[in-house]
């Protein structure tokens, strides 16, 4: 092997250490999930698969409550005891919200998949929106229905 080899093989190999020093340096040895801040439109993002995994879980439930309220006269009367139940009413405004917050956040994706409010302001502006109108919605359907 030549010198002039011999020396650009020993260059690419000190590159490679170096680079690989200064990665070790910068890259964080754990990834500190606490310290992750993640910006509301994120946030929102997540919301929106939660409830829509909560509304797909509450399925079986609903229509098996519809399916009994439907039945007789009797299981009606059982059903509406079941639903007397504080939990069950804090449950049922869970999947309340699960379906309001769902079709707000929705509304806003379908906005963002034809380009509209893609703007870091907008954006922010947006989540904003959905997270109040779906809590508002919630609160005033459940206390109507309360």
């Amino acid at each position: 092997m030549s010198d002039g080899l011999r020396n650009r093989s020993c260059t690419l190999t000190e590159v490679k250490l170096k680079e690989e020093v200064r990665m070790q340096k910068t890259r964080p040895k754990h990834l500190e999930i606490a310290k992750i801040r993640l910006p509301l439109p994120g946030i929102i993002s997540i919301l929106h698969r939660v409830s829509g995994a909560l509304m797909f879980l509450a399925i079986p439930f609903m229509l098996y409550a519809l399916e009994g309220s439907l039945a007789s006269s009797e299981r009606f009367d059982a059903f509406r005891s079941c639903i007397s139940n504080p939990l069950v009413k804090i449950a049922l405004l869970g999947v309340l919200w699960a379906f309001l917050h769902h079709v707000c956040a929705g509304v806003r994706f379908l906005f963002l998949d034809i380009h509209k409010g893609l703007e870091l302001k907008t954006a922010r502006l947006t989540a904003k929106i959905v997270l109040v109108v779906s809590l508002v919605l919630t609160v005033v359907i459940g206390g109507l229905v309360w």
